[in-house]
C-alpha cells in the first residue's frame, strides 16, 4: 500500500495513526492491517491497555510453538537476540524463514509492536530481580549521569531490563515523598491542563474546527484517560509519575464529587455493596474486560481509577488467598461471603 491508503485503511483500527512517523505507519499497514481487518470479520475489536490473563498465556503458547518449531533454545534468546552475537545470525534467519512476526501475533488483537513488547517482558529475566539495592541504586544514579536516557546500555551495566532501569531512576531521582506542596499541586494541574489542550487542539486541526485553542471544551474522559504521565512528570518535576497520576485522580475525584466522603460510614457500606453487585452482575471472565467508568456511579460520580483502587482494596482485605483465584472467584467470593455481611452491617 502507498502511505495515503494505509493511513487511511489503518485509522479505522488506529484512530491515532496519522500522529505516528510514516516508517511506524509502513510497519503496522505490513504487519497489522490484514490481521486487523481477520479480526474485524469476526467481529472482534482492536485493544489496547492493560494484557489479560488469557492474552498473556496465549503469548506464552505462541512462544512456545515457535521455539519447537525453529529449535531455537528459549525464549531470552528469540526475543533478546542481541545478548547472544554467536547465534545471531542463525536465530535471525530461523525468525525470518518461519515468519516470526505473524507467529507471535496469532490469536491476539492488538497492534504487533505491543505484543512484542509484552512478550519481551514476560520473558525478560533481568526483568524479575526483586528490590534495587542501595548499592544498585546509586549505581543507576552514576550511569544516568554518563549515559543519559540510554536506557538499553543502562539495563545491560545493571543486568535489570530497560524499562526497569527507566521505571527506578524515574522514581529515586530528587523526588518528594512527603505531602503536596501548593505550589507542587499547581505545577501538576497546569501540566495536565497543557498537554489536554495540545491534544485537543491537535483534534480540532483534524476535524477543521474553527475554534481557538482558548475555547476548546473538553470531553470529561479525557481528564482521566491515557494522559502522559512521563511527560506530566518532567513537567512537575519533582513528584514522579505514579504520583502524578495518583495526585491527579484524588483532585479529580475531590471536584467531581464536590469534597464529599463518599467512602466513609454508612455510604462508604453501600458503595462497597453497589460495587459487589454491580461486578457480580457483569459476569465478565478477566478484571480487563470490566468497563470502570460504566461501575463510577455504583460509588458516586468518580473517576474509574478511584473505583479500580476501592475494589483492589476490597479484594485484599477480604478475600482470603485473592492472589490465587481467578476474577470470577473473587467476585463470587466477594458477593457470596461478604455481601451479606456489609448488607447486615448497614
Amino acid at each position: 500500500l502507498d502511505l495515503d491508503t494505509a493511513k487511511e485503511e489503518l485509522e479505522e483500527f488506529i484512530p491515532h495513526v496519522r500522529e505516528m512517523s510514516d516508517s511506524s505507519i509502513r510497519k503496522m499497514a505490513g504487519r497489522d492491517l490484514t490481521r486487523f481487518k481477520h479480526f474485524k470479520k469476526q467481529g472482534i475489536p482492536i485493544k489496547f491497555g492493560r494484557f489479560s490473563q488469557k492474552e498473556n498465556d496465549q503469548i506464552k503458547k505462541n512462544i512456545k510453538e515457535f521455539l519447537s518449531l525453529t529449535g531455537i533454545d528459549n525464549a531470552e534468546k528469540l526475543l533478546f537476540t542481541s545478548r547472544y552475537p554467536e547465534e545471531k545470525e542463525t536465530i535471525n534467519r530461523l525468525k525470518a524463514e518461519f515468519l516470526f512476526c505473524g507467529k507471535i501475533a496469532e490469536g491476539i488483537p492488538r497492534p504487533w509492536r505491543l505484543i512484542y513488547y509484552r512478550a519481551r517482558k514476560i520473558f525478560d529475566p533481568n526483568n524479575y530481580k526483586g528490590r534495587y539495592t542501595k548499592e544498585e541504586k546509586e549505581k543507576l544514579k552514576k550511569y544516568y549521569a554518563i549515559h543519559g536516557n540510554d536506557w538499553k546500555k543502562i539495563s545491560e551495566m545493571m543486568s535489570r531490563s530497560n524499562l526497569s532501569v527507566a521505571m527506578k531512576y524515574s522514581e529515586i531521582k530528587s523526588i518528594n515523598y512527603g505531602p503536596w506542596t501548593k505550589e507542587e499541586t499547581q505545577k501538576l494541574m497546569h501540566a495536565v491542563e497543557d498537554v489536554i489542550r495540545k491534544r485537543s487542539k491537535l483534534e480540532a486541526e483534524k476535524s477543521s474546527s474553527e475554534k481557538s485553542c482558548r475555547n476548546l471544551s473538553i470531553d470529561r474522559e479525557k481528564l482521566y484517560q491515557k494522559l502522559p504521565w512521563t511527560e506530566i512528570e518532567t513537567k512537575v518535576g519533582t513528584r514522579y509519575w505514579r504520583q502524578c497520576k495518583q495526585k491527579w485522580n484524588s483532585i479529580l475525584t475531590s471536584k467531581m464529587t464536590k469534597g464529599q466522603q463518599l467512602y466513609k460510614g454508612t455510604k462508604g457500606l453501600q458503595a462497597k455493596i453497589n460495587l459487589i453487585k454491580r461486578l457480580y452482575e457483569m459476569k465478565v471472565e478477566d478484571a480487563n474486560e470490566v468497563k470502570w467508568e460504566e461501575l463510577s456511579n455504583a460509588i458516586g460520580d468518580v473517576p474509574r481509577a478511584y473505583v479500580q483502587a476501592k475494589f483492589y482494596k476490597l479484594k485484599v482485605s477480604c478475600v482470603p488467598l485473592w492472589q490465587r483465584k481467578t476474577f470470577p472467584e473473587i467476585i463470587d467470593y466477594l458477593y457470596e461471603e461478604k455481601l451479606p455481611e456489609l448488607e447486615e452491617k448497614l
